[in-house]
């Protein structure tokens, strides 16, 4: 870790049993990678990322120094993702980021296996990336490219779902096997959870923000009128936008939607006002389909506080009838909840692989 870094610490990750093996033999590390030699004492680690349009988040985990320790973060990056030089460049950028992490491994630790949080539609059990817009994927076999590329174990899945993971794991939702993780962001998705795991439904579980009312704003998924389009935090800086000429320079995202509203502004208000209204129709649907009892409010809309989870709590209640509504809570893991997804995703990918650490 650098000067100034500061050291994370966070819930331990739990690990599944797996069988036992025989420890490895030592061996002689690849100095260029900065990778410490296999054997007994040296303390296992991770390198988990969250690929996202604009930035690669990447961290390497290690496994706490005690039994019962939390895991720790002891490096972690930020990496532009090289969307815009296109999808060779941003499949590059994914691989390098995993090898920068790998050659700052500190003496003593040992790097188990890389797990991948990744956007657009995907299929976990294949590896797949079947369509990620913002960055040109279609049918990328991201997990078999890592894997061959590193040598290493490699768990892989979409980045709400593997928020969700985290959160039901670590989170909000521990303890809880039946919730969803609803994150509002840049657009509008969910992890469904039942009996505690997430239901991927072939890579397009979740995707709550798309399909909508026809001659309704267009949005990049082919449709018009998605709740995506107003009801998200990107959504509503456009929606403003659009009703008042102003520029996404003068109001940037929701917060200042919400500053405005909350200053007098009538019509931020009714920009936020309907947008919490269509999220909480949103999770009733849900609720109606799945009779959730708890759904746990994440992405970056959650830092309003009460301003979004109480009308949001009312809007939800609104349109329920016979059902029970569901406990909102807010997402403890904030922007770091993809980060701890992957990780729990490589430690999962380390626990049933047959690889030897080397």
């Amino acid at each position: 870790m650098r000067p100034g870094e500061e050291q994370v610490a966070f819930p331990a990750v739990q690990e599944p049993a797996s069988p036992s093996r025989p420890p490895s033999p030592a061996s002689p590390s690849s100095s260029s990678h900065g990778r410490a030699a296999a054997g007994a004492g040296l303390r296992p680690a991770v390198i988990a990322l969250d690929v996202g349009g604009t930035d690669i988040k990447s961290a390497l985990v290690a496994r706490g120094d005690h039994p019962g320790a939390p895991d720790e973060i002891v490096v972690e990056r930020v990496v532009p993702t090289c969307a815009a030089q296109g999808p060779e460049a941003s499949v590059a950028a994914v691989l390098a980021a995993v090898e920068a992490l790998r050659a700052e491994v500190p003496a003593g630790y040992q790097v188990r296996g890389v797990g991948l949080a990744v956007p657009g539609t995907v299929d976990e059990d294949a590896g797949v990336v079947l369509n990620a817009e913002n960055l040109d994927w279609v049918d990328l076999p991201l997990r078999q490219v890592v894997a061959d590329a590193t040598g290493l174990p490699v768990g892989f899945g979409h980045d709400v779902r593997a928020g969700g993971l985290a959160e039901a794991r670590l989170g909000a939702g521990r303890g809880e096997p039946d919730h969803a993780y609803v994150s509002v962001g840049t657009g509008i998705a969910a992890a469904i959870v039942l009996r505690g795991e997430v239901y991927a439904g072939r890579g397009f579980a979740g995707e709550l923000g798309h399909g909508g009312v026809r001659g309704g704003t267009s949005c990049p998924c082919g449709g018009s009128g998605c709740a995506e389009t107003y009801a998200s935090a990107a959504g509503m800086a456009r929606s403003y936008h659009e009703l008042t000429g102003t520029s996404a320079h003068e109001v940037p995202g929701s917060a200042e939607v919400l500053a405005r509203a909350k200053a007098g502004d009538d019509v931020a208000r009714e920009v936020w006002d309907r947008a919490v209204d269509r999220l909480g129709e949103l999770v009733a649907a849900m609720v109606r389909v799945l009779a959730l009892p708890v759904v746990v409010i994440g992405g970056g809309l959650v830092r309003a506080g009460d301003d979004l989870m109480v009308p949001l709590d009312a809007a939800v209640r609104s349109y329920l009838t016979i059902h029970p509504a569901p406990r909102l809570v807010p997402a403890v893991l904030g922007s770091a909840a993809g980060t701890y997804g992957a990780t729990v995703l490589a430690w999962d990918a380390v626990a049933t692989s047959d690889l030897e650490p080397t």
